[in-house]
């Protein structure tokens, strides 16, 4: 017995069903598990796809000392930079978000229209177009229209965002030019919630401090996200059901 394949898929659905209620049940009861340590590429949601050329090193790494020597082989400095500068370094990116905007939209308009039209003379056939046409018509007042429409809207915005931060991030690249690709993700669990924290972009070795730091104002197509998940956002969080009706829903 051969089974098509939308009824293939419509079992798939259904098996699927009881297995994310029962992950839901879960995390419900046990609250939400943290996800495993491994390399940032698979913890952080972005896809950076920057290029096949991307180098894994801008430049090999020095060779031991020689004998009798304190100079390594290859070091193109005598003291060692700390900053990050290959695949696999970390640095320190500092988040400090504090923007806000507001504004405020008014629009009003108004329009009235009325046109008159009247034919007392047309070829010498008024009398006929009076037998034609219903009794009360009149030629020198075939034609009369009014409008009118009016319009008012308002809008405003008022929004304030302030983040302060700290997290330490990957270089996962370096690109053929030298600047590096980073990624980073935190998270900390405290009672049924977890809050999570991810970093990727495009830094310039040049823009990292002495102290191994940078800012999240010199990453370019920066990548910042900041939420959570257990019980106090679930709560917070509108339900999948209602979330749906209010995006098909015409009214």
């Amino acid at each position: 017995m051969r089974i098509s394949a939308r009824f293939a898929a419509v079992l798939a659905t259904v098996a699927f069903v009881p297995l994310a209620a029962c992950s839901g049940i879960k995390e419900a009861v046990n609250g939400p598990n943290m996800t495993p340590i491994g390399y940032p590429a698979q913890l952080v949601p972005q896809n950076q796809e920057i290029g096949a050329l991307a180098a894994s090193a801008r430049e090999p790494a020095p060779q031991r000392a020689s004998a009798n020597s304190l100079w390594r082989t290859g070091a193109r400095a005598f003291f060692n930079d700390q900053r990050a500068s290959r695949v696999g370094d970390i640095l320190t990116v500092q988040i400090e978000i504090d923007d806000s905007a507001k504004t405020q939209n008014g629009t009003t308009t108004s329009r009235t229209t009325s046109n008159k039209t009247g034919v007392p003379h047309f070829f010498g056939l008024e009398s006929t177009l009076g037998k034609i046409l219903p009794s009360a018509y009149d030629p020198s007042n075939m034609i009369e229209t009014n409008s009118a429409t009016s319009n008012a809207g308002s809008g405003a915005v008022n929004r304030a965002e302030k983040i302060s931060l700290t997290i330490a991030a990957v270089v996962t690249q370096v690109l053929p030019n030298g600047n590096l690709v980073i990624q980073g993700t935190q998270e900390v669990k405290a009672n049924n919630d977890l809050r999570e924290l991810t970093v990727a972009g495009i830094v310039r070795p040049e823009d990292i401090s002495s102290s191994n730091t940078i800012k999240h104002t010199q990453i370019a197509e920066a990548r910042i996200s900041y939420g959570g998940r257990g019980d106090i956002s679930a709560v917070q969080k509108t339900p999948a059901g209602t979330a749906i009706l209010q995006r098909i829903t015409p009214f």
